[in-house]
C-alpha cells in the first residue's frame, strides 16, 4: 500500500460474506437507501443526526457523494445488501482514516426490521478482515453512545474490546441529556 497517495491503491469495491454483499454505493442506490431509512426512522433518530427529515433526493445525493469519497479514498462508505433477495439492509464504512498507520473507524446502522439476525456482526467481522487483508490495518475502532446497547453488542461480538469511555462529550438526540461515548478497538503490531 502506498500510504502517501491512497488514491493510487487498488482494492475491491465490494466483498461478500455468507449472507451479505457489501459494496461501494452507486448512483441509483438512493431509493433503496431511502426505503431502509424510512423503515427505521424512529430508531435511527435516536442515534444518527443525518436521519432527521431524510428525503429521497438526500439519499441519492448521499450515494453519489459516497461513491466519489470511496474513489478518492477519503472515506470508504459501503452499502449492505442481503444476498438472497437484494434487500438494502443498511450502511457501514471506514472513516477517520489515517493511511500511514493504517487506522480506520467503522461506523454502521441497520434497518430496524432486520436487527437481531446477526447481519451487522457478520458485516463488521468481514469489514475488519477486509481491512487486515487489503490495508494491513494496525488499528480499528468502533464508537457508540453508551446507551446504544445494540451497537455495543455488535462491537463486542465482533471481537472488539472496550478501550475508553469519553464522559459527557455530547448530547443525546432524543432527550438532550449529556451522553458518554464508548470506544471499542482492535489493534495489531507491526
Amino acid at each position: 500500500m502506498n500510504s502517501q497517495e491512497p488514491i493510487l491503491n487498488d482494492f475491491p469495491d465490494h466483498f461478500e460474506t455468507e449472507r451479505l454483499l457489501v459494496r461501494c454505493p452507486r448512483p441509483g442506490d438512493g431509493s433503496a437507501l431511502y426505503g431502509a431509512v424510512e423503515a427505521s426512522q424512529p430508531e435511527l433518530n435516536r442515534w444518527m443526526p443525518w436521519s432527521y427529515n431524510y428525503t429521497l433526493n438526500a439519499a441519492e445525493v448521499f450515494v453519489r457523494g459516497a461513491q466519489a469519497e470511496f474513489l478518492r479514498r477519503e472515506n470508504l462508505p459501503l452499502s449492505i445488501f442481503r444476498k438472497t433477495d437484494g434487500l438494502y439492509l443498511g450502511g457501514t464504512g471506514l472513516h477517520d482514516i489515517v493511511w500511514n498507520v493504517p487506522r480506520f473507524e467503522i461506523g454502521y446502522w441497520l434497518r430496524t426490521d432486520c436487527t437481531g439476525e446477526g447481519y451487522m456482526t457478520e458485516a463488521v467481522i468481514a469489514l475488519t478482515d477486509f481491512c487486515r487483508a487489503h490495508f494491513q490495518a494496525r488499528r480499528m475502532t468502533i464508537r457508540c453512545d453508551s446507551l446504544n446497547e445494540r451497537s455495543r453488542r455488535v462491537a463486542e461480538r465482533a471481537g472488539y474490546t472496550l478501550e475508553s469511555i469519553t464522559h459527557h462529550d455530547r448530547r443525546g438526540l432524543d432527550d438532550n441529556t449529556l451522553r458518554d461515548t464508548l470506544t471499542f478497538a482492535k489493534t495489531w503490531p507491526d
